[in-house]
């Protein structure tokens, strides 16, 4: 099924057909800005690990986990747009190994340059979240995030975004469970809402957030351009293609 795409703040008419009981987010990338984040802390692990090392590291890092320092471009496909926060550390670990040091040395080395975003004072959102909350909750629609992000930040960055009331059920990815493209993640966040996949929509912005939403069978898949992928990657994947979750809402703002 190819994509269709719609006006900005114009009512998307999949949405009316299916009249959905639970929308699925992804975080980075379609709630809140990716490759900002994802950029500058790169860079400075980088920078970290070859202070801690003495050895010239960065470019190892950085092809590795799919980054171009040069045009800041991140691989939608690659560990640093689709993995955890543990996975992107062992990876770290395993590079230092094959850069010849002891497994012993190469852990210490990470553990003394590893540091995770700050999840409050880094994260810009992508749309007015409070406001695109609010509608949806208005039309009785739940709301969910199943992100791979590791849920103490996840949590901190939606209390200082002032919606962390609004999300009925929250997955993350250190909670055990299979990682996306797995339907897993969609499947405990139905369970969790007593929402079948079939009336449920999964929002995100990479292939394996489409997947997954695919393979738990949810009654629309919805890509949005504001994260990692690009068009021509996600339109194969998706029943709808918006420009960013604003698209989500209804209406223009101050009118309902």
């Amino acid at each position: 099924m190819s994509a269709k795409a719609f006006p900005k703040r114009h009512r998307i008419p999949e949405l009316d057909e299916l009249s959905p009981g639970l929308i699925i987010f992804d975080k980075g990338g379609t709630l809140t800005d990716f490759h900002g984040l994802w950029s500058a802390w790169i860079r400075e692990l980088a920078c970290r690990v070859e202070s801690a090392t003495g050895l010239p590291m960065a470019g190892r890092l950085f092809h590795a986990m799919g980054f171009d320092p040069g045009s800041g471009w991140i691989d939608p496909s690659g560990w640093l747009a689709t993995d955890t926060m543990a996975d992107l550390r062992a990876l770290a670990v395993d590079l230092l190994g094959q850069a010849g040091l002891p497994r012993q040395v190469s852990d210490a080395a990470v553990e003394t340059a590893w540091f995770a975003p700050d999840p409050v004072g880094d994260v810009r959102p992508l749309a007015d979240l409070p406001g695109l909350f609010t509608d949806l909750r208005d039309r009785g629609i739940k709301i969910a995030v199943a992100t791979m992000d590791d849920r103490a930040p996840t949590e901190a960055t939606f209390a200082a975004l002032g919606v962390e009331l609004f999300v009925d059920a929250l997955i993350c990815g250190d909670d055990g469970l299979s990682p996306k493209p797995a339907a897993d993640m969609v499947w405990a966040v139905c369970q969790a809402t007593g929402v079948e996949p079939a009336h449920a929509v999964v929002v995100g912005d990479s292939v394996t957030d489409l997947e997954m939403g695919r393979a738990a069978g949810a009654g629309l898949v919805v890509g949005v351009l504001s994260g990692v992928a690009p068009e021509e990657m996600l339109a194969p994947h998706a029943d709808v293609l918006l420009a960013s979750v604003a698209d989500l809402l209804t209406s223009p703002p101050g009118i309902r």
